[in-house]
């Protein structure tokens, strides 16, 4: 029975779920007529932390019964499948309620193409998006687990590739995939890329990468003090900048990287707590030149473009400070990415979207630490929406 399924997991659903998601289920609730409007304020105005939200809310639809139970658990699966997973949820929906829930996803596709439609009136607002660009989609995921010095090994790092590589895949990418690089072989693969077949057809691309790091730079998995191995994150811009791939040219390119940017601690205050199993991954304009219009020539055989441009990064920490992994599920930041991704990305642009992850942060507290991602060298000009599902 879905009560009792609520029953079970109540403990882990508070534990886990975030205060976005539980504001999504809550609207659909109060659509539904489950919860009313006097219900639904009362969750959030009359409980200060998230996971008092969260216990308002899962006790108040429990007392509701199965068919109350059933919609709330139906919502959840929608709005943060991973979590809905990770909870061990199943519904069967009542014969009279089976019809809504079975539209939902044509309604979700319907509105998706209603909002291509939209926004396709407004053509400078957004970049281009086809569905013959969406198959040609592609992206670089590289992750460094294992180092040469045992001791830097990243425990936990293997959720963050399943994760990361099971979300770019929904989203239409194709991964091309680097696991345990040196700083040359990060540099190579990135270069690689920068020469893949689909670039001229794509509509935009995703470089995620995940190892240690320090401010402008991430760590090969031959890094030691005494001799660093690293990758300049200066490069990525260089690489795929107009310069280097014109083929990327006005198309957005998305940059996502999970590594210590320093070694001091993102909180103000410090305890003397200590959470195991969380863990940080420190380890300690020129002249104008003038001799085109000298030589005659025309501006349609050869134009400047900005040498950085339709850029976006989201960086897992602020400068000079740590982010953090979990041993067991891996970095909060990709986590949390997952769960964003996961709920709004039909709605909501890439800029959006990076919001709604570094406020997910504003719930992140284990004892001393904290940890805020930051939105890095952004040249959008336009909005971009990834239609997952389109």
């Amino acid at each position: 029975m879905a009560a009792s399924q609520l029953a079970k997991v109540r403990s882990k659903f508070v534990e886990k779920v975030s205060k976005e998601v539980i504001k999504q289920i809550l609207d659909e609730l109060l659509e539904d007529g489950v919860l009313n409007e006097g219900e639904s304020e009362s969750i959030i105005e009359e409980n200060s932390s998230r996971a008092d939200k969260a216990r308002c809310l899962i006790d108040k639809v429990k007392k509701k019964g199965d068919v109350a139970s059933t919609k709330m658990i139906v919502h959840l699966k929608s709005k943060d499948p991973t979590l809905y997973t990770t909870l061990g949820l199943s519904h069967e929906e009542p014969v009279q309620q089976a019809a809504e829930p079975l539209q939902k996803p044509s309604t979700l596709a319907t509105t998706s193409q209603d909002n291509i439609e939209h926004k396709k009136l407004h053509g400078n607002s957004i970049y281009h998006v086809s569905k013959e660009s969406m198959l040609s989609r592609v992206a670089l995921l590289i992750c460094n687990k294992d180092f040469t010095n045992k001791k830097l090994n990243r425990k936990g790092a293997e959720k963050d590739v399943v994760n990361m590589e099971h979300l770019l895949s929904t989203l239409g990418y194709e991964v091309v995939k680097h696991t345990n690089l040196t700083g040359k072989g990060i540099d190579s693969a990135l270069m690689s890329f920068s020469q893949h077949s689909k670039l001229a057809h794509t509509d935009s691309v995703f470089v995620v990468i995940m190892s240690h790091g320090k401010l402008g730079a991430v760590f090969g998995v031959d890094y030691a003090e005494e001799k660093p191995d690293e990758f300049p994150i200066n490069n990525i811009y260089k690489y795929l900048g107009p310069g280097n791939c014109p083929a990327l040219l006005n198309k957005p390119k998305i940059i996502v990287i999970q590594a210590c940017r320093g070694a001091e601690a993102g909180a103000v205050l410090v305890s003397d707590c200590v959470q195991p199993d969380v863990v940080s991954d420190d380890v300690s304009p020129p002249e104008e030149d003038q001799s085109a219009a000298e030589e005659g020539i025309e501006d349609d055989a050869l134009h400047w473009e900005h040498k950085e441009k339709d850029f976006i990064s989201l960086l897992s920490s602020t400068p000079d400070t740590v982010s953090y992994r979990q041993t067991d599920r891996g970095s909060f930041l990709i986590q949390y990415t997952m769960e964003v991704f996961n709920s709004s990305s039909r709605d909501d642009d890439i800029e959006e979207l990076f919001r709604k992850v570094m406020q997910r942060f504003e719930d992140f507290s284990v004892h001393n630490k904290r940890q805020m991602p930051t939105k890095d060298r952004c040249t959008l000009t336009k909005r971009f929406y990834l239609f997952p599902g389109h």
